[in-house]
């Protein structure tokens, strides 16, 4: 049975259509979403084998939240959209899903019967952005839509992913962020310093050398970062440093 998860900001049309996966007897509804946010917090925590993604959402719409998704652990994607033949064209022209609203219980059948004989990755290339112009973080109780170029650095930890910006100071709590390291070096100004650091290059006001060739970053804000030897030497090429 397919796990999926249904996300769309409109809340009849979200319980409709997990209404119509129910009665296939094919598919295992793990979660359902009202916004891109949450949807990339329940992706990357369930793991689901498909998603069932509306295009127009407030913020962050369907197709950039895509873009948020790592490539390598990416579920199928089915994008269920009110547009109309000549944008359904395109995505099928680019390997996409697509379910029209209002919903077909024939054509959700047709696509159910698609995912469950797919084993190879669809290709998703000719949509997804090159550089993200928005990174959804949580923190304070709210979402929070950060700029790229407004965060000093980002690190793992044992509870997630989490972003340090220039308006935050070195003692304030962090936020989480719902995208990987990986994803975020990919298509952010961020840089690898470390295996579980990146930090901005325009954030850094200090690099101090440690020992055994290792070094530490402190940033405008006051905030440290951690240099490990396998990266060190890019960062002092970068930067023209002897």
């Amino acid at each position: 049975m397919l796990k999926a998860i249904v996300i769309d900001d409109e809340l009849y049309a979200r319980e409709e259509l997990i209404e119509l996966l129910k009665e296939t007897a094919e598919v295992e509804i793990i979660a359902s979403c009202s916004n891109a946010v949450e949807g990339l917090q329940k992706v990357n925590s369930l793991k689901p084998d498909v998603i069932f993604l509306d295009i127009q959402m407030p913020q962050i719409t369907g197709l950039e939240m895509l873009s948020m998704l790592d490539p390598e652990t990416m579920p199928h994607v089915v994008f269920v959209t009110a547009y109309d033949e000549y944008a359904l064209q395109a995505f099928e022209d680019n390997a996409f899903d697509y379910i029209l609203k209002p919903v077909e219980p024939g054509r959700l059948s047709k696509t159910v019967k698609r995912l469950k004989s797919s084993i190879a990755k669809r290709d998703y290339s000719g949509l997804l952005q090159e550089q993200l112009e928005l990174i959804p973080c949580a923190g304070y109780n709210r979402f929070i839509l950060v700029k790229p170029d407004e965060i000093e650095m980002a690190f793992s930890d044992q509870s997630g992913v989490h972003v340090i910006t220039n308006m935050q100071s070195s003692t304030e709590q962090t936020a989480g962020c719902s995208l990987s390291l990986k994803v975020l070096e990919e298509k952010t100004c961020l840089i690898r310093c470390h295996r579980q650091y990146l930090i901005n290059p325009t954030a850094i006001r200090e690099i101090k050398l440690l020992e055994n060739s290792l070094a530490e970053i402190i940033t405008c804000n006051g905030s440290t970062a951690p240099v490990s030897r396998r990266y060190l030497k890019a960062l002092k090429d970068r930067f023209s440093l002897s």
